[in-house]
């Protein structure tokens, strides 16, 4: 959970100090948030590989890995003098990133017993919404007082102290006994499998084309200083704590309808927040619906991994983390071009047009049957509980 918590907040802290890194580094806002999108590019391209170039390595020792790589790249991209070497410098974070997240749900499983996985995921998960809820926050209100580049330094600093704890607490978690491409292509031919990863892809798109320019989008709001944007991205981090507690507990239980109402409520928050910049406190409650919402969709996509392939965690997740990672690269770099040409409005309907999209395809993939037709369902492995 804690190493969750110090990736996701360097991963979107540019989220939060877009304008200030725009102003510091002499570029727009757009180009900015090609700092995420790098992130997700190395992501993207690392999430298959994790079990070919790691086979054999105890995950804990690739945990440790995780932090120190983490912690790196926040500290060079804290020192890098222009945009370049900050995007050089976040390569580092997107491998860390992919790598945790591709056997994250492998570690919980191991750790807490596969009796526990939606548990133990939903602990994971809370350590991204705690991200939200006070590292991002917190970074945008130290950025404010001091520098974003005292920002990164912070979070580099404690994420290479987060590698004690994690060699020293964590028991050995052996790698997965198969793994690589080949396996994930072969979990990709399941039934219904690439209708989801399509939807999870469009839902983590439309999401993250709004949410990297978020902090434009709430600069609309009439009066709406440094102050109100970090406590509207607080509120944001509250619902998504919130909504790991909710949907964490029914996902397993009304998991159809849940996978229906998450992405869901991700449009209407969108909406909300570009359609009525004027009513303050309707858009504090759609930031508290939208953390909620998206926060959940990670608890949601996982336990459909552990339902279609729960005898290859592993690989579920690393197709997750590729779905995740490839929507991001996307979002940024489509959302900076809407934003730079034709402003945040644009950007966020285009969102909205992507959620809609996605949520219609993941719903329907819920309908396909787990197992291939004629093939003997006695075979199909139950859910884990």
């Amino acid at each position: 959970m804690l190493t969750s918590f110090l990736l996701v907040t360097a991963e979107f802290l540019p989220n939060g100090m877009l304008t200030e890194m725009a102003v510091g580094l002499g570029v727009s806002p757009g180009a900015a948030g090609q700092t995420v999108t790098v992130t997700a590019f190395v992501g993207l391209l690392v999430a298959p590989f994790v079990g070919v170039l790691f086979p054999r390595l105890d995950r804990r020792t690739l945990l440790v890995g995780v932090a120190l790589a983490a912690g790196v790249s926040s500290v060079l991209a804290a020192l890098a003098p222009d945009l370049a070497l900050v995007l050089l410098a976040r390569l580092l974070l997107g491998a860390a990133i992919s790598c945790f997240w591709a056997m994250s749900i492998t570690v919980a499983a191991r750790v807490a017993g596969p009796e526990r996985l939606g548990r133990a995921v939903m602990f994971t998960s809370a350590g991204m919404s705690l991200a939200t809820v006070a590292g991002v926050p917190l970074g945008v209100v130290l950025s404010e007082a001091t520098d974003w580049r005292v920002t990164f330094a912070v979070v580099g600093a404690a994420s290479l102290l987060l590698a004690v704890p994690l060699r020293l607490l964590l028991p050995r978690v052996p790698a997965a006994p198969t793994s690589g491409v080949a396996l994930l292509v072969d979990t990709l031919r399941r039934p219904g499998v690439s209708l989801a990863l399509t939807g999870h892809v469009l839902v983590v798109l439309g999401h993250f084309a709004a949410y990297t320019y978020v902090r434009l989008a709430l600069e609309r709001v009439p009066g709406a200083g440094a102050d109100t944007v970090v406590l509207l991205l607080a509120l944001f981090g509250v619902g998504g704590l919130v909504g790991n507690l909710v949907v964490g507990v029914l996902v397993d239980r009304a998991f159809a309808v849940v996978s229906l109402a998450v992405p869901l409520a991700v449009a209407v928050s969108v909406a909300a927040v570009v359609a009525l910049p004027g009513a303050l406190l309707v858009v504090g409650a759609a930031v508290v619906l939208w953390g909620f919402a998206f926060a959940s969709w990670l608890i949601v996509i996982n336990a459909w991994a552990g339902r279609r392939a729960p005898d290859r965690l592993e690989a579920g997740g690393s197709l997750v983390v590729v779905g995740f990672q490839l929507a991001i690269v996307l979002a940024a770099g489509l959302g900076g071009l809407l934003v730079d040409r034709v402003g945040v409005v644009a950007d966020y309907a285009v969102a909205l047009v992507l959620l809609l999209a996605g949520t219609l395809l993941f719903a329907s993939s819920d309908r396909v049957p787990r197992t291939a037709p004629g093939e003997d369902a006695a075979t199909e492995a139950a859910p884990p509980r």
